[in-house]
């Protein structure tokens, strides 16, 4: 297992842009995804195997950048959760898109959250990135480490400070378009997988019919068997043609809207994420203030001190907080 990664990064040496995730092997239960990026100086390419668990190890280096100022502000790129082969019903609705058999749109969603990495302009700069997409070595499986995510599990148990009122309107009209905008684009994916699901049972069920035709089919002299045998012979063409066309339909939808959709609810609950976060350094803000107002002259001065970083932590926070709420639509349509 590596070392536990600081972030003073060099620059990336691969063209961010480039990656792909361009083969995926099954092994037993797992998955291991080829990862394929293109070398800045130009001679060659980086090939890489990573699993499922390689991923976290990166997303978990990307937590822990606590030494970074405001980095409790970013709307992390969400990491699409674990595939499961054979993929039960309930699995499917938990994962939505990314829980259908096709492997396709899984490399797709863990291949934008690669990109979306690559091109954050304060996570690009984690050492372990570089490592994650150039190493020959798999980085290993980490410990969980406490972190800021860690800490969101614990300001859970405190759901009042969800609803908390915020002091700058800015923020407070996004934590309630979010509030909006989450459900319903979760809500929105749900129906549209309904139609993907449909699509697909109707191309299952036209193969089925057109296997089932062939069965009529009669060999001999009579006319009349010959005739019926013909035309069981067509439909089944066309309702083969027809399975065609409908998993062809129900592919692209995956690939398209059906993709698009996934990676704006997720963006929505890593924004949410975000937001929540801050509401409750906020919270901590307002508590260390009332700490210092009240504070009897011998503990005033640390409790000032108290009050001074919480101040310098949140104005931090809000700054990358702000400007990762404006480039968020940018970033999805880069995506």
């Amino acid at each position: 297992m590596m070392e536990e990664v600081k972030e003073e990064p060099p620059c990336l040496s691969v063209h961010g842009h480039s990656v792909k995730v361009a083969e995926v092997l099954q092994d037993g239960d797992g998955l291991t995804f080829l990862i394929v990026s293109q070398k800045l100086s130009g001679t060659g390419e980086y090939h890489v195997d990573r699993t499922y668990e390689d991923f976290e190890w990166l997303q978990q280096n990307l937590f822990t950048q606590e030494d970074v100022p405001g980095i409790q502000g970013v709307i992390f790129p969400p990491l699409p959760a674990k595939a499961q082969m054979n993929a039960t019903a309930k699995i499917i609705r938990q994962l939505g898109f990314l829980g259908l058999e096709e492997f396709k749109p899984y490399c797709t969603a863990l291949e934008t959250f690669l990109h979306q990495v690559a091109a954050h302009n304060l996570l690009r700069k984690n050492k372990a990135l570089e490592i994650f997409l150039t190493s020959s070595e798999p980085p290993g499986r980490q410990r969980a480490r406490k972190n800021i995510f860690n800490r969101l599990s614990q300001a859970v148990e405190e759901m009042r400070k969800e609803g908390h009122k915020d002091v700058d309107d800015f923020f407070q009209t996004k934590r309630d378009i979010n509030l909006a905008l989450t459900g319903c684009t979760k809500n929105a994916a749900d129906k549209f997988l309904d139609v993907v699901l449909t699509e697909q049972k109707i191309a299952v069920a036209c193969g089925h019919f057109a296997a089932a035709l062939h069965l009529c089919v009669e060999s001999g002299d009579d006319p009349d068997k010959a005739a019926f045998s013909k035309i069981c012979v067509k439909l089944s063409a066309i309702f083969e043609s027809m399975k065609k066309n409908m998993t062809n339909v129900a592919e692209n939808d995956v690939s398209t809207l059906g993709l698009g959709l996934d990676l704006e609810s997720r963006y929505q609950e890593a924004e949410k994420e975000m937001l929540f976060r801050r509401t409750c350094k906020l919270v901590e803000l307002e508590t260390a203030r009332k700490n210092a107002e009240k504070a009897k002259p011998v503990k005033k001065p640390p409790l000032e001190e108290v009050k001074k970083a919480a101040e310098t932590e949140f104005s931090h926070v809000c700054e990358v907080a702000k400007q990762e709420v404006n480039c968020l639509i940018l970033r999805l349509e880069f995506t």
